[in-house]
């Protein structure tokens, strides 16, 4: 991949992981604040400013570093997480699965939403490849950050799910992984184990679900 492709890269994911990134952080703050928790409120981190949510090395610096070491055939980065205090959830324990879920949850509904855009500008005879892979790029980010967070790991939303369902003594087991939790998984993502075992299998089917979900729009389209 050359300089010219890899500025045309990062123009095109620019928005759809701008977007992915910030609904996904909000949608968290959202969902503690109904259960009880103001902390993300109070620190004005419930909103759809990017800039809230960016994290100068995780978000812009190594995935930037990467795309170009690499070439793109390697990415991985994260946002500035949006602070939780469980303690302060009315139901601690089950109010944290609603709050873990809610981010995920954004990036799935995103995913539909960029799928329905593609969808329509080919209906309507779209041709700008420009806009078209920036559709596509949208469904694509959606789909790595849900498959990626729900994996059952701390201090990944899957691994707090999976503190929040299980009974307290595995649970408490489960949680003393999260503070070597991100090194695993960055573990896991450069053996390319996550990815063969989870990332493309979880992304296929959730795919596969959301085209079948849109058929019937598919179907009334062309």
């Amino acid at each position: 991949m050359d300089f010219a492709q890899i500025i045309q890269t990062v123009a095109i994911y620019a928005i759809p992981v701008l977007f992915a990134i910030t609904v996904h952080e909000a949608a968290h703050g959202y969902a503690a604040r109904h259960f009880g928790d103001n902390t993300a409120y109070m620190l004005g981190r419930i909103t759809l400013n990017p800039l809230k949510h960016i994290d100068p090395l995780g978000t812009i610096a190594m995935p930037l570093l990467l795309l170009f070491a690499t070439g793109g055939a390697f990415l991985f980065g994260y946002a500035k997480p949006v602070p939780v205090n469980f303690g302060r959830l009315r139901r601690p324990k089950r109010d944290m699965v609603w709050v873990a879920l809610a981010g995920p949850a954004a990036n799935l509904v995103q995913a539909v939403a960029w799928l329905v855009l593609f969808y329509l500008m080919r209906a309507t005879g779209v041709t700008e490849v420009f806009f078209l892979k920036m559709a596509q790029a949208g469904l694509s980010v959606n789909l790595v950050l849900f498959a990626l967070n729900m994996f059952p790991l701390p201090p990944l939303d899957g691994g707090r799910i999976l503190v929040g369902l299980l009974p307290m003594r595995p649970a408490l087991a489960v949680s003393r992984i999260e503070p070597f939790g991100f090194f695993i998984v960055l573990g896991l993502v450069l053996t390319g184990i996550l990815g063969t075992y989870w990332l493309r299998p979880l992304m296929g089917l959730t795919a596969g679900l959301l085209e079948t979900l849109l058929a019937p729009l598919r179907w009334l389209l062309f």
